[in-house]
């Protein structure tokens, strides 16, 4: 039987790959934020119905809210899966780009959920989080954050709510995605800023390039996320990829020993080892 899927993130990366596959047999709202991509959503399926929404702006997530309640009265399951990263040292990041990270990851998912929580009684809401959930990696420890809040928030709204909803936290380890040269783009200024971090900021801006070429395919997460839609009791988390697997044993110990782990890391990248 066919089902009602609002999906964010939907112009690229993971957000893209899940409208494809769902929109064989399924109606899919894909949230956009540029609307000029809108044909080229719509050419995925004539089941893609495309809408705008920006997660930084109050009256662009009430307005999609409102386009989809206008089209159904049912949605089945809610992919948040729409992200930005802001990188660079905490001590040099500008403090309106962590509100700009916490807006598009956390803040901006919270709301748009809220609105749509009538509809989504009896489904599912499924998040597209991170191994960087899991603990903090150097220079991108605001992306790190949000995903925790994430987390965190999405778990107690599960355990508050009185509707029936099931919700869900995908983590992904390192996914070849436009999102990592995307990310580059967007921190140029950031970057730039990071005066006496110049060999962490190299090493950032290599690896976010071999990240987007050699990470895991796409298709790892949409069969771990179309499993979590299907099966009948789905679990709260799932790790997708050996790198993220990892990271969630790392982050059961002490943190003091995480916390050398990184630094000695941190010290390498410094002084032109890695």
């Amino acid at each position: 039987m066919s089902k009602t899927y609002v999906i964010t993130g939907a112009a690229s990366g993971i957000g893209k790959a899940l409208t494809e596959y769902f929109a064989k047999d399924n109606i899919v709202f894909a949230g956009v934020r540029r609307q000029g991509v809108f044909d080229e959503i719509k050419s995925i399926s004539e089941n893609v119905i495309p809408f705008y929404i920006d997660l930084c702006n109050d009256e662009s997530i009430k307005n999609a809210a409102e386009f989809i309640k206008s089209k159904t009265d049912k949605v089945d399951t809610l992919v948040n899966a729409a992200g930005c990263v802001v990188a660079g040292a905490i001590e040099k990041i500008r403090v309106q780009e962590l509100r700009r990270q916490f807006d598009t990851n956390v803040f901006g998912h919270i709301e748009f959920t809220q609105k749509l929580l009538d509809i989504l009684e009896g489904g599912r809401i499924i998040n597209i989080s991170s191994m960087a959930s899991y603990g903090i990696f150097p220079f991108i420890s605001p992306y790190c954050a949000s995903k925790r809040a994430m987390d965190i928030l999405f778990n107690s709204l599960l355990m508050e709510t009185k509707r029936d909803i099931k919700v869900i936290s995908v983590k992904p380890g390192v996914i070849a995605t436009p999102l990592w040269n995307k990310s580059i783009e967007q921190n140029r200024n950031s970057i730039k800023d990071c005066s006496g971090y110049e060999a962490e900021m190299a090493y950032m801006i290599k690896n976010a390039d071999k990240n987007g070429q050699k990470g895991a395919p796409v298709e790892r997460v949409v069969s771990v996320v179309a499993y979590a839609d299907r099966v009948k009791h789905p679990k709260l988390t799932y790790t997708v990829g050996k790198d993220a697997f990892a990271a969630r044993l790392v982050s059961k110990l002490p943190a003091g020993i995480i916390n050398k782990i990184i630094k000695s890391k941190v010290k390498k990248i410094s002084s032109g080892g890695e």
